[in-house]
C-alpha cells in the first residue's frame, strides 16, 4: 500500500502535515474484529468479538485482565496488543509494590499514550498496530479511555473500535445518556446488543463473543460462556429487542455510514491475525 515518497518513515511529514505510517497503524485497528466498552458510575463493561482465522483454529484472545481493577480490549494487531497489555500489568506491579495502593487508571492511560508516542518519533521503531480499550475502577468511580497507535487517549462513556464498529456506535450513541445510571446487568446487555449490531445479521451466541466486567465490589472478570449465554438467553426470551423505531433509524444510520466505510466488507480479515 506504498501512498508515495513520505510514507516510507514515520518520521517523515508529508506537505500536509501529515504522518502517513502513523496513519496506517490506526487503519489496522480498523482491520480488527470488533471490540466495545462502556461505563456507569460503578461499573465498566468490555465486550468482544471473537473471530477465527478458519474452523480449524481457535480465536485469539481479545480481552486481557491487568490488574484486579483494571483490564483492556484490543482491535488490531494482536501479538502488539499483548505485549501492551504485559507491560501494563508490569506497571501495576510496580506501582503496587511501591506505595502499597491500586495505580489510578488515569494514570496508567497516560504512561500507555507515552509509551505509543515514542514509536512516532523514533525512524527505527514502527507505531503499535492496536487499540486498546482501557476499563477501570478507582477512587474517582469507573472509567473507560481509548489509546490509539498515535499516542493519543480519549476517556468515554462508551466507544466501539475495530471492523464493523460503526453500527455499534450508533447503538450506543442513541442510548449513552442511560449508562451513566445503568446498573451491571444493563450494561452487560447494551453491551451483547451493540455487539449484536457488528455481527451483520449472525446470530449472537456465547462463542462469537466475550464479556468482561469491573465494578465497585467486584474485580475485573472475565464471564465465561456458560454466565453468558444464559444472559443472552434471558434477554431474548424476555423480548427485550430493539424497537422497530430504532431498527428503522438504525437502517437510515446504517445507510448513511455506507458511504463512510464502503470497504467495511473487505476488511473481514487482514493477511496477520488481528
Amino acid at each position: 500500500m506504498f501512498r508515495n515518497q513520505y510514507d516510507t518513515d514515520v518520521t517523515t511529514w508529508s506537505p500536509a502535515g501529515r504522518l502517513f505510517q502513523v496513519e496506517y497503524a490506526m487503519e489496522a485497528v480498523k482491520q480488527g474484529s470488533a471490540a466495545i466498552g462502556l461505563r456507569s458510575k460503578t461499573h465498566a463493561v468490555l465486550a468482544c468479538v471473537n473471530k477465527a482465522n478458519s474452523e480449524l483454529s481457535s480465536h485469539q484472545k481479545k480481552i486481557f485482565k491487568v490488574d484486579d481493577h483494571i483490564g483492556v480490549a484490543i482491535a488490531g494487531l494482536t501479538a502488539d496488543g499483548r505485549v501492551l497489555s504485559r507491560y501494563m500489568r508490569s506497571e501495576c506491579i510496580n506501582y503496587g509494590y511501591t506505595y502499597e495502593s491500586p495505580l489510578p487508571v488515569g494514570r496508567l492511560v497516560v504512561q500507555l499514550a507515552d509509551k505509543a508516542q515514542v514509536c512516532t518519533q523514533r525512524s527505527w521503531k514502527r507505531p503499535y498496530g492496536v487499540g486498546l480499550l482501557v476499563a477501570g475502577l478507582d477512587e474517582s468511580g469507573a472509567h473507560l479511555y481509548y489509546n490509539c497507535p498515535s499516542g493519543n487517549y480519549f476517556e468515554y462513556q462508551a466507544f466501539a473500535i475495530g471492523s464493523r464498529s460503526q453500527a455499534a456506535k450508533t447503538y450506543l450513541e442513541r442510548k449513552f445518556e442511560k449508562f451513566q445510571e445503568s446498573s451491571r446487568d444493563d450494561l452487560i446487555k447494551d453491551a451483547l446488543f451493540a455487539i449484536r449490531e457488528t455481527l451483520q445479521g449472525e446470530k449472537l451466541t456465547s462463542t462469537v463473543c466475550t464479556i468482561a466486567v469491573v465494578g465497585v465490589g467486584e474485580a475485573f472478570n472475565i464471564l465465561d460462556q456458560a454466565a453468558v449465554q444464559a444472559l443472552i438467553n434471558e434477554f431474548e426470551i424476555s423480548g427485550e429487542e430493539v424497537p422497530a423505531t430504532e431498527s428503522v433509524a438504525e437502517e437510515a444510520a446504517g445507510g448513511a455510514s455506507a458511504d463512510q466505510g464502503g470497504a467495511a466488507a473487505e476488511e473481514e480479515a487482514a493477511p496477520m491475525d488481528i
